[in-house]
């Protein structure tokens, strides 16, 4: 479980592995329909934030210039995804919605 008062550089290393091996480590096994780093952090920080994470995150990488409320939510929504206690596609769809995509 991610805790908003971790040091910064321990949350952007939560973050950085959840999206970068964790989450597409587990994308072909459970069917998901995004399997690559960026689309993780894009979902993510978009539910995170409520919208597009680049509306709410004004500097890139967007990880390294969140706040750490936002990044500790996001990492906490893909353990979250992990354990099934949240819906990926659902996510996805809405990232995608905000973003004019569907």
């Amino acid at each position: 479980m991610v805790q908003e008062m971790m040091p910064r550089e321990s949350l952007e290393a939560a973050w950085l592995r959840l999206t970068r091996e964790t989450l597409p480590a587990a994308a072909d096994s459970r069917g998901w329909p995004i399997v690559r780093d960026h689309c993780f952090q894009r979902v993510l920080l978009d539910a995170a934030t409520g919208g597009c994470w680049y509306d709410a995150i004004s500097r890139r990488p967007a990880y390294r210039h969140a706040a750490p409320e936002i990044l500790a939510a996001a990492i906490a929504l893909g353990e979250a995804v992990l354990a099934g206690g949240a819906d990926l596609v659902a996510l996805n769809r809405q990232s995608l919605r905000w973003r004019g995509k569907l």
